[in-house]
């Protein structure tokens, strides 16, 4: 007997998964709540979705990253100079909603809450920080080729500090979750470097 088409977006239920992951957590949200926010049915749910709560956590994280980066990676490849898109990609952080800051950063908030209890899905959440680590580390390694950084720290060192940057940024930005005191902290954090 053949199943039933979906009669749902399957890239929409994600979305809405991973809005209740954002605020929740992984941990703390139910398969009822999950069901609840997708608009969907149990059994629509696990035909989609066979691995249950932690397949859709893992389509969230890939949705999550291919989205938040996608414009990053746009910007770096057609713009002029690509250090200063890396750079404006940390100043527009500052610009975004309070309910944004209140958030933090879905990876990082997957990395903290399930480094001991869900060791799998931690490290796809690292894998996914460490691909923007790469792109950083390309910029940066350009940067220097094309003079338009002078600093001798090994580009390496430098998209880490990058991705440390933004861990940090994604914590603070919940505590003080202002543009002006954020824009400061942020340029005082690229300033030494770039």
């Amino acid at each position: 007997m053949a199943g039933r088409n979906r009669i749902f977006d399957e890239q929409e239920v994600i979305r809405k998964a991973m809005a209740v992951f954002w605020e929740r957590g992984y941990e703390a949200t139910s398969t009822e709540d999950l069901l609840t926010a997708m608009g969907i049915g149990k059994g629509s749910f696990y035909n989609a979705f066979p691995g249950g709560k932690q397949e859709i956590f893992e389509k969230t994280m890939e949705q999550f990253s291919t989205r938040a980066f996608t414009d990053l990676r746009g910007a770096v490849a057609t713009g002029d100079d690509p250090v200063t898109a890396v750079l404006d990609f940390f100043r527009h952080i500052a610009q975004e909603s309070r309910a944004v800051h209140m958030k933090g950063c879905f990876m990082g908030n997957t990395i903290a809450e399930l480094s001991h209890t869900e060791p799998a899905l931690e490290r796809k959440a690292v894998h996914r920080l460490q691909e923007m680590e790469q792109l950083f580390t390309a910029v940066m390694e350009q940067g220097q080729k094309s003079g338009r950084l002078k600093t001798q720290t090994p580009a390496p060192v430098l998209a880490r500090h990058l991705v440390n940057l933004w861990n940090g940024l994604n914590i603070t930005r919940r505590m003080y979750p202002h543009a002006d005191g954020l824009s400061a902290l942020i340029e005082l954090n690229l300033s030494p470097v770039f």
